[in-house]
């Protein structure tokens, strides 16, 4: 399943892993430095909350189109042009900032414009690995791939931006204006095309071609409960990080060093699961990694809402870091495998588009939750929610199910001007 040692991932791989890194790095620092520049200019708590909207709207708007976009058109040439859009807005913004021109709205408009092409490229992006990689490396460059943009994004994009922040407003969304310039040219650099589309002439309404994705996706009983189980997952864990603050300095005693650790320790998490993830799934097979996950997700709802250690705590968030690094690994290298590449965009954006509506109910409702029944309920609400989806979807994951979608999966579709993947 892990592939043999003589099958590497390859310099086309490389050059795709080394775009989303530095992505992900400039990503990290805008979204550190955005909420900074709104502050500094204003107190309104609803200007301020805005930029969350900001942040997860084009995700629901675009989500679904998007992916239909991804499977029209060359995936790597898609690429390289939203990340020259990016950059040109962003150095707009810069530039503005320079001159003291800036204000909250054009700092919100460009972002808008930013997550939008985020949505977009991020689908792109897992559309392009199965055909840059040999198929049997697919967990390990999942790995990777998820490993650079944890270590960016989450452990080093928040404190530089940050730093860079006070140097200058500006700083910061420069450099991410050069992080997504160096993407750009990294993916350019990658060899062949990248359709996998129908034919022009076989395209239908943007509608029309969503609801093929979305009908292929729900045939598929291992896909369709996995897209499902994040979406709905989603929707309690990010209730219980919304207001995991409240928990930290009111129950945990921490104060904000300790809570920006708890953080930390989910990024450590990720960042060991994303490294050796391959071998573990090759050790305890995809079944037991999807099985033991979601006993992890109700112990980890549990330890927040039972104890009141911030070692437990932050033990159970480092596991659960590592648990969602081997989740997102096996998910993405199921779906890689079993979706037929013309409908990769589609499918792979119908499950960004739960994974994010799951995001927004559970960012409302955690804030709902707490309010009416105390701190810890949305903790205990999320550990009945993980016993019961364990009970109704344990037999789904068996291993005879799980290995036949190993055996039988799509083959990736070649570039058509190949290159080599010593």
């Amino acid at each position: 399943m892990t592939g043999t040692a003589g099958e590497r991932l390859g310099a086309r791989f490389a050059r795709l892993w080394a775009a989303s890194t530095m992505s992900a790095l400039g990503s990290g620092m805008a979204t550190v430095a955005a909420p900074l520049y709104v502050a500094s200019r204003t107190d309104d708590p609803l200007i301020v909350s805005a930029g969350a909207a900001v942040a997860w709207l084009p995700w629901l708007l675009f989500a679904l189109p998007g992916g239909v976009l991804v499977d029209r058109v060359d995936r790597g040439r898609l690429m390289v042009v939203i990340d020259w859009v990016r950059v040109a807005v962003l150095m707009v913004l810069a530039a503005a900032m320079v001159t003291d021109r800036a204000g909250v709205a054009l700092l919100y408009a460009v972002l808008f414009v930013v997550n939008t092409g985020e949505v977009v490229f991020r689908t792109a992006a897992q559309a392009v690995v199965p055909a840059v990689v040999p198929r049997s490396r697919l967990e390990r460059a999942n790995g990777w791939l998820g490993g650079g943009t944890q270590v960016m994004q989450n452990m080093v994009a928040g404190p530089l931006g940050g730093f860079l922040f006070v140097v200058a407003p500006a700083i910061p969304f420069g450099v991410n204006a050069g992080t997504y310039a160096l993407s750009a040219v990294l993916v350019g650099l990658l060899a062949g095309t990248y359709r996998g589309s129908l034919e022009p002439g076989r395209r239908r309404s943007v509608r029309a071609e969503v609801a093929e994705g979305f009908r292929w996706l729900l045939s598929q009983r291992l896909l369709r409960t996995m897209t499902l189980l994040i979406g709905m997952l989603n929707v309690t864990l990010t209730a219980a990080l919304a207001v995991l603050v409240l928990l930290a300095t009111d129950r945990l005693g921490l104060g904000s060093v300790g809570y920006g650790a708890l953080f930390t320790c989910i990024a450590i998490g990720g960042l060991l699961g994303s490294a050796v993830g391959d071998r573990l799934v090759a050790a305890i097979t995809a079944t037991w990694t999807i099985r033991i996950g979601l006993l992890i997700e109700a112990g980890l709802h549990l330890a927040l809402a039972a104890s009141r250690s911030a070692v437990v705590v932050g033990l159970a968030l480092f596991v659960f870091g590592v648990h969602s690094a081997l989740w997102n690994m096996v998910a993405n290298s199921l779906r890689q495998r079993l979706t037929p590449p013309a409908l990769l965009g589609r499918v792979g954006s119908t499950n960004l588009f739960l994974a994010a509506g799951g995001n927004c109910v559970g960012a409302l409702l955690g804030g709902v939750v707490a309010n009416r029944f105390g701190i810890t309920a949305p903790y205990w609400v999320g550990f009945v929610v993980a016993l019961v989806v364990i009970a109704v979807t344990w037999r789904v994951f068996d291993r005879a199910t799980v290995a036949a979608a190993y055996a039988s999966g799509s083959a990736p579709a070649a570039p058509e001007t190949p290159a080599s993947v010593a």
